[in-house]
């Protein structure tokens, strides 16, 4: 096999860089996930019913075509539309996490409509309004149940990050085409980069799990 992992030594710290790169644009992108997601799941079991068809065509919209082509027109499309040049990290950014809002969302209406309807009267009879009940009594308790689904999805955005290599952000994927290109050999930069994406997802899960432990402690 042709198969020379020194060549690429004098690149690793380039493609070590990358972590970073990479990590900084997911964790805003989760964040913003998280927040919209949350804000989508409450609209969804409202009783009012634009809110309720805005969440669902939202959801409907960012789950039906494909997270590449929302990376793509966020950044080629937007230009033209607007005359704005978007960077690559703003349209990460923005494809992302809007994405990941769509499947939130869903993640947390389920948790919440899980929740004993008994917590929801109980509060109303004693007159917790609406938001204290959400923050304090039902979001905590649909939390702990949807924290593996949410792990799930945060771990599926970390390997799907791979794909703003396209629009040229400088990410770990990226990186190692730089790599690739400049020896003339793929192979090996590819090889590097898939056992650092594993180690993070791998942490992640770690990370998921001792979480889940905790508040099954705390229990």
């Amino acid at each position: 096999m042709n198969l020379d992992f020194s060549q690429i030594v004098p690149y690793i710290p380039f493609m070590l860089e990358g972590i970073w790169v990479t990590i900084r644009f997911v964790i805003v992108a989760i964040i913003l996930g998280f927040i919209l997601g949350t804000l989508l799941a409450l609209c969804k079991i409202s009783s009012i019913r634009l809110l309720r068809a805005i969440a669902g065509s939202y959801t409907s919209i960012f789950r039906g075509t494909p997270l590449i082509l929302q990376l793509m027109l966020f950044h080629y499309a937007v230009p033209q539309l607007t005359g704005y040049d978007i960077t690559p990290f703003m349209s990460a950014i923005l494809a992302f996490g809007l994405n990941s809002a769509a499947y939130v969302s869903e993640i947390i209406r389920a948790g919440i409509q899980a929740v004993d309807k008994g917590q929801t009267e109980a509060a109303k009879a004693l007159g917790v309004p609406y938001r204290e009940m959400m923050i304090d009594i039902i979001l905590p308790q649909a939390m702990k149940n949807i924290l593996p689904a949410l792990m799930n999805e945060f771990i599926t955005l970390t390997k799907e990050s791979a794909l703003v290599s396209t629009i040229g952000y400088l990410d770990l994927m990226r990186r190692s085409q730089v790599v690739g290109s400049s020896l003339f050999r793929n192979f090996e930069p590819l090889l590097f980069v898939g056992v650092i994406y594993w180690l993070m997802v791998t942490g992640l899960s770690v990370l998921g799990r001792m979480v889940e432990r905790r508040l099954n402690v705390s229990d």
